[in-house]
């Protein structure tokens, strides 16, 4: 009988430890949640973040409208169009650099929390782009657009086509010709891509893309910045990620979207940043376009968190919130041009 009650005894504290653990483990569990979501609740929103000091500009604009009311899109839109128009920026629409034949041909796209997407890519003749990829996204049951069914597509929206090559471009373009080499160094003096991420007050997730590609590229070359998962992705439960820099390279490892995949799995902005761009690094090191490669990430996680990561030295994002304003960061990088 003794034995009985003894196996009883023991049973009972035994199973009375067991949910004690796992009680202790439900209240830890709830004390981490409800610490997670205080945590997000203090995150200052909305934040926008985007490649490259012409990256202030966009900013300044795309915060204003942000503030008086308008869509994410709508903002992000509006502050595009700055780079997009301003000759002086000699890879983003207007003014940049023309291909081997002498044509700007342009590429970009935009997607938002709902993982709508829109994009354009070898566009010719018209100054915005991106509001094209905005387009398609609205009016369409695509994603992307090309060439001249892109162009059609943009007349039929009551764009203006109109030429895209000052001056400027088409005088640096003959001086390229004389020698004819294709080096598309992208650094600090010869700037690339803009991509824009930007999480809202709602804690909504959105970002665009939009660019003239590489100088004195092949006819018909497109790059990473229309492409949906390599130029720019977004996951609204994790995430947003864009690129800049050889597009060649960020395709082949399906760059912003690998980014937003290892936040995912729990890595912080910088974290997967940094891991693509040596993953980059690693598929590229013994490839024939190490001599000139750089790429670099920008990346915005759910809470609002952001950071940048470069494969080279050079590489600068704007950042803009309510807290410090709207300002640049150089990103931390792997290596420096020399090596």
């Amino acid at each position: 009988m003794s034995n009985r009650r003894d196996f009883i005894k023991k049973t009972t504290l035994g199973t009375l430890a067991v949910s004690s653990v796992f009680g202790l483990e439900a209240v830890a569990q709830n004390t981490e949640n409800q610490k997670e979501t205080l945590a997000v609740k203090k995150t200052k929103k909305p934040v926008v973040i985007s490649t490259w000091n012409h990256g202030l500009p966009a900013n300044a604009e795309t915060w204003k409208e942000l503030k008086a009311g308008k869509s994410a899109l709508d903002a992000i839109e509006a502050g595009m169009k700055i780079p997009e128009a301003d000759p002086k920026v000699r890879s983003v629409g207007y003014g940049g650099y023309p291909d081997r034949e002498g044509k700007v041909t342009l590429d970009a796209c935009i997607m938002d929390h709902n993982s709508n997407c829109g994009s354009v890519s070898f566009l010719q003749g018209i100054k915005h782009p991106l509001s094209v990829a905005k387009r398609v996204l609205e009016n369409t049951p695509h994603v992307m657009l090309s060439g001249q069914g892109a162009l059609q597509f943009a007349l039929s929206e009551g764009f203006k086509e109109e030429n895209l090559l000052t001056p400027e471009s088409e005088k640096d373009w003959k001086k390229w010709l004389e020698e004819s080499k294709y080096k598309p160094v992208i650094n600090i003096e010869n700037h690339d891509t803009i991509s824009m991420l930007m999480i809202d007050e709602d804690g909504n997730l959105s970002g665009g893309c939009t660019t003239s590609g590489a100088a004195w590229k092949m006819h018909g070359r497109v790059g990473d910045s229309p492409i949906i998962g390599a130029g720019l992705f977004l996951d609204n439960e994790v995430g947003a990620a864009a690129a800049t820099g050889l597009g060649e390279a960020v395709i082949r490892t399906a760059g912003s979207a690998m980014v937003v995949e290892l936040m995912r799995q729990g890595k912080s902005p910088y974290e997967a940043c940094k891991e693509i761009t040596e993953r980059i690094y690693n598929k590229h090191k013994n490839h024939k376009d190490m001599e000139y490669l750089q790429v670099g990430f920008i990346a915005l996680n759910k809470n609002g968190e952001h950071a940048g990561y470069s494969l080279r030295s050079g590489f600068n994002y704007a950042i803009c919130d309510d807290e410090k304003g709207n300002r640049m960061e150089d990103a931390k990088f792997k290596m420096n041009w020399d090596k």
